[in-house]
């Protein structure tokens, strides 16, 4: 069952089992950042607070964020992730977003940044007037899935270090995972426990996850699954 949260006037929480989406209103348009984990029929979250055209945004192709992407012919996403969204079964005509470029529902104009790592096309979403960052997986207090093919770890602490010039521009981040909101103070954090990771700085513990043999680091602030 979908969990609608609203969050100010034009902006909704959808809280699905273990991962979340929203959904941004401007004035011509509403945007949904992400479409599920388990709901085909996602869209109706953002039929119940917005009269106005949806359209969609992945973050980036995981499975547990394009559930609901079945009920839309087209999808923004950055070109890097059409092979990982494809290959988990998706359909949509993607236009293709990158770094720097705005989108604009209406009188709230939305920027991407480019944060690959976690996968090839990740994304996060700067909601430039609300100061809010939308940050996919990428930026989180849970544990974040650097296993397995598409995952560089590497990447992603350049793209961490790259968001850090951003944070003047954010006061939030509203992430698709665990705690909701968190922090930019939560981004050189990240950085240091992936950089203690690559140096064999870090203690993991090996566990098996959906079949994958992996290593779990777990600091204070959020975590990483790696390659065993």
């Amino acid at each position: 069952m979908m969990d609608i949260m609203q969050l100010n006037e034009n902006t909704y929480r959808v809280e699905d089992d273990r991962v979340r989406f929203f959904i941004l209103e401007g004035t011509e348009k509403a945007l949904m950042i992400d479409s599920s984990m388990n709901n085909p029929n996602a869209i109706d979250a953002a039929k119940k607070v917005t009269g106005k055209p949806i359209e969609l945004i992945n973050t980036h192709a995981d499975r547990d964020h394009i559930a609901g992407n079945i009920a839309f012919d087209k999808v923004y996403m950055h070109p890097a992730e059409e092979e990982n969204y494809r290959k988990n079964g998706g359909q949509c005509t993607i236009i293709p977003v990158k770094g720097g470029d705005i989108i604009n529902p209406g009188d709230r104009p939305l920027e991407i940044i480019d944060m690959p790592g976690h996968t090839p096309g990740s994304i996060g979403i700067l909601d430039i007037n609300n100061r809010v960052l939308y940050s996919g997986d990428s930026v989180q207090s849970g544990i974040i899935f650097m296993f397995g093919q598409y995952r560089n770890l590497e990447t992603y602490i350049e793209s961490m270090k790259k968001l850090k010039a951003y944070e003047g521009r954010f006061d939030i981040v509203y992430p698709c995972h665990d705690k909701c909101p968190v922090y930019p103070d939560i981004i050189p954090k990240l950085i240091e426990g992936a950089e203690q990771i690559l140096a064999g700085k870090a203690e993991g513990k090996d566990m098996d996850l959906f079949g994958n043999k992996v290593k779990m680091y777990r600091f204070e602030y959020a975590g990483f699954f790696c390659e065993a």
